[in-house]
């Protein structure tokens, strides 16, 4: 491990950053170092400038990750080096803001249906019954589900919160057809990893997407979907069927409002309830002004 490694190492460990935020933090300033070949203490503000821009330009990376690089640069050269930075020669580039594609129930159930295996099939229900994240699903003990009280316990979310979802009876039913066709049932994790699902670790993410992805075109959705697909189904059904925000933000671990708000731009009950203005005119006949 090299000097510079072990000292931003230490910055992070001591802030109690989350192993997932040190490895991309880490990662960032060695993938930094690596395009200019030069040790990241010798670059400066243009090299910053200059690695912005290729990510954008030859990697095409969206705003958001190229935020998330620049948050871990700029932690490095204040944390790590000591040195100033200055946010008006590099700012945070300007989020695109787009509203996330909503399937319909019977799209979601068609795609459920079409899952490739019992396994994948637990999975997307289980998506879509909590509205977790990927992490979130793969990362479920046998310990957190609670039939006595009808919920499911996530440890350590995003942000390292705790929280409690609703669990459905549907799932439930699901969930313990699924313990019964595991191999190996010494893992404490519910969905165990390796192609077997005997492993003592988790699955990974990557089983979520391929899970969607495949279900996805054996449904013929002929549309991008994937695992955050359900959550946004899950909360825009949700305020479909008259909850509401604050109860959906509280179940999806939102820290604000403001982030759950996006889903009164995605639900046909919000808004069909204003009328086009179009509606309250008078307008002459076309076939009476034709004739």
């Amino acid at each position: 491990m090299t000097r510079l490694r072990k000292m931003m190492l230490e910055e992070l460990q001591r802030r109690n950053f989350s192993e997932d935020t040190i490895r991309h933090y880490i990662g960032t300033v060695e993938d930094f170092a690596r395009h200019f070949n030069r040790p990241p203490d010798r670059l400066g503000l243009r090299h910053i400038r200059e690695y912005q821009a290729h990510l954008f330009q030859k990697r095409k990376l969206s705003s958001g990750s190229v935020t998330n690089h620049l948050a871990a640069l700029r932690f490095f050269y204040i944390q790590t080096l000591k040195k100033a930075w200055s946010v008006a020669e590099t700012p945070y580039p300007k989020k695109n803001h787009h509203l996330p594609a909503i399937l319909s129930q019977e799209e979601v159930a068609r795609l459920i249906d079409a899952a490739g295996t019992p396994f994948h099939r637990t999975l997307l229900m289980t998506l879509y019954a909590t509205g977790l994240r990927c992490a979130e699903v793969t990362h479920l003990k046998v310990s957190d589900i609670d039939s006595k009280r009808m919920v499911i316990h996530v440890r350590g979310g995003k942000g390292r919160k705790d929280r409690d979802v609703m669990l459905s009876p549907k799932l439930l039913e699901e969930l313990r057809l699924h313990w019964h066709r595991l191999r190996r049932k010494t893992s404490d994790w519910l969905f165990p990893g390796n192609r077997w699902h005997t492993a003592n670790h988790p699955t990974s993410t990557k089983a979520l997407y391929h899970a969607c992805q495949g279900a996805a075109k054996r449904a013929s959705l002929n549309r991008a979907i994937h695992p955050h697909t359900l959550r946004h189904c899950f909360a825009t059904h949700l305020l479909e069927a008259g909850a509401d925000l604050r109860t959906i933000q509280i179940l999806l671990g939102h820290q604000s409002l403001e982030q759950t708000a996006i889903y009164l731009h995605l639900s046909k009950r919000h808004l069909n309830a204003t009328p086009s203005p179009l509606d309250s005119l008078q307008l002459k006949d076309e076939s009476a002004q034709e004739g």
